[in-house]
């Protein structure tokens, strides 16, 4: 019998190495997908796993399309964010005029379609010129968070609220007829009496008017009559809730 040649051996696959390593790039990409190819051995098929059958290019282009989109992901997310901050008030987390202008929109739109009452009601803190002046604007600025919080603790996750401007918020309480919308104002006010604002002894109070929107009425017009029915409020005795 002969002997096996060992160094033919270990020459021979030097040589084929060297030649492997020869091939252009589209040479290898093709032998890579060839190699990716399921293979069946003894009736099983079998994957050989992917990543390790890559070669450097297409490894990189893979990645650089996983950089790209997260990028994507990224910048879509930051516009978001500085979306919602341009439609909120930054003391308070309320909505501003301009969010509350979308937001009115859009649910005055959605009343029209499907024929359901919108009811708006004007919020304005008691005596908060006086709380200022007698506790400074720190203590006015805690008065005016705490209010948010009490509402925000009460509404439903349909209703919207927005800071109007100073001590006034506009409350959105959809699908919600004239009768209910007095009903539900009237409650926040005594869940508002019982929660005095943290750390400091003092108990707010609001005075409210509440509309519902008419068919054919602007925002600006509900508003209005929104406002005169707080005013009426504040006239008599002030934390009381007048309809329009």
């Amino acid at each position: 019998m002969f002997k096996h040649d060992d160094s033919t051996l270990v020459h021979s696959s030097r040589r084929a190495s060297r030649r492997l390593h020869r091939r252009p790039p589209q040479a290898t990409a093709v032998l890579a997908a060839q190699c990716a190819l399921p293979l069946t051995i003894g009736g099983r098929i079998h994957h050989p796993p992917l990543r390790r059958l890559l070669v450097p290019e297409v490894e990189k282009v893979f990645l650089d399309l996983l950089a790209a989109e997260t990028r994507i992901t990224d910048l879509e997310n930051a516009l978001a964010e500085a979306h919602s901050a341009a439609l909120t008030d930054t003391l308070t987390g309320a909505l501003n005029r301009r969010g509350f202008a979308e937001a009115c929109q859009r649910e005055s739109a959605r009343a029209r379609r499907s024929g359901n009452p919108l009811a708006l009601a004007l919020i304005d803190l008691d005596d908060f010129k006086r709380l200022n002046d007698r506790e400074g604007h720190q203590v006015g600025d805690e008065a005016l968070v705490h209010l948010v919080q009490v509402l925000r603790a009460a509404l439903r996750p349909s209703d919207i609220l927005c800071r109007f401007g100073g001590e006034e918020f506009v409350l959105l309480l959809p699908d919600t007829a004239l009768h209910q919308a007095a009903a539900a104002i009237s409650r926040f006010q005594r869940q508002l009496a019982v929660r005095a604002v943290p750390r400091r002894d003092i108990v707010l109070s609001f005075s409210a008017g509440v509309v519902v929107q008419q068919a054919g009425e602007s925002l600006e017009q509900a508003l209005l009559r929104a406002d005169a029915a707080t005013y009426a409020a504040k006239r008599a005795c002030k934390n009381r809730v007048v309809t329009g």
